[in-house]
């Protein structure tokens, strides 16, 4: 399944929710999230119909993402449907933590082995500011849990931000180090109408990996393959971990990206910071079918951009219209 520029479009993010049980300052918008009724998202059948069809077409990878995809009731039996698909080889998750302790046990019985968790700093006052209330403390429980129960990888996700979370840069390595986690730098970008939380917060991963190369000697690898998926990976030398760096604006990868999106609202988006979509909500509740529905998925890969347009430059940023939260972290 190939696009127009010839890239291998294998892997669908499925947002399975807007709703959130945080507000991230860059994530939400200030005035709060303009949350769908339960009938503006797809139900799980809908998904479900949908990732057969593109398992059909070449799709052999799956995350389920958010808003907090823990939030939404009937998840573990969804994910668990999801896996008797024949051809969809890697299911994945990606959550916010706060709500993983309790229930990490049913999801690795679901079939999950992969898990994402994002977390953008290890100060706990630091931590519930940029979250809107959240408990760091809860988010550790569920890593510790993920890590007992025997997740790999786990993929620690920071959105490193400047003036509030740059000075953390080495305690997030140092985690790397004493734990067999992978730590992962990601560059903001100007997703939603609030923008990057103003230009001047923008940091670059170039600047963040002179900062770890201080104390610790990194080595690239390649040993990750597939599952690094855009991030560039370092082993930490005489370390448990991994560093990646995911780095969309500073040094862009999309020559080599290979990847969908899925709206909770039904949009299939064939660029995180393209907003727009093709509707598969109106048409799958108008009855179309199954043939039909494979030819809109093959638009989406056929329209998909050479590269997206944004950029760190504040003389030249273009921004995606949609929150962050609407289109799946």
């Amino acid at each position: 399944m190939q696009d127009s520029y010839n890239r291998e479009i294998n892997y669908l993010r499925v947002s399975v929710t807007d709703r959130c049980n945080l507000r991230c300052q860059y994530c939400k918008p200030k005035e709060g999230s303009s949350r769908e009724g339960r009938d503006d998202i797809l139900s799980f059948e809908e998904i479900y119909r949908i990732v057969r069809l593109a398992v059909g077409l070449g799709i052999t990878k799956i995350r389920i993402t958010g808003g907090e995809p823990l939030v939404r009731k009937g998840l573990l039996s969804f994910i668990r449907e999801l896996g008797e698909i024949d051809g969809l080889n890697d299911i994945s998750l990606t959550t916010n933590g706060v709500l993983l302790a309790p229930m990490a046990a049913d999801i690795w019985r679901a079939g999950i082995r992969r898990i994402n968790i994002s977390l953008d700093s290890l100060d706990e006052l630091k931590y519930a500011r940029i979250t809107g209330g959240g408990d760091l403390r809860a988010v550790r429980s569920g890593i510790e849990e993920a890590r007992r129960l025997g997740f790999n990888p786990i993929k620690i996700n920071n959105v490193a931000i400047r003036g509030f979370n740059d000075d953390e840069i080495l305690d997030f390595a140092k985690m790397a180090f004493q734990n067999p986690f992978q730590v992962r730098f990601i560059e903001l970008m100007p997703v939603g109408p609030t923008g990057c939380m103003g230009n001047g917060n923008y940091l670059s991963n170039l600047a963040v990996r002179e900062i770890i190369a201080g104390p610790y000697r990194l080595q690239e690898t390649l040993s990750t393959g597939g599952n690094a998926g855009p991030a560039r990976i370092f082993r930490i030398e005489g370390g448990q971990g991994e560093i990646g760096f995911i780095s969309p604006l500073s040094h862009t990868f999309c020559d080599s990206c290979n990847r969908l999106r899925l709206t909770a609202d039904g949009y299939l988006l064939s660029c995180l910071l393209h907003p727009d979509g093709i509707d598969l909500r109106g048409s799958l509740r108008g009855g179309l079918s199954d043939d039909n529905l494979t030819e809109l998925l093959k638009r989406a890969i056929m329209v998909k951009p050479m590269q997206h347009r944004a950029s760190h430059d504040p003389g030249q940023v273009k921004k995606c219209g949609r929150h962050m939260y609407r289109i799946g972290g």
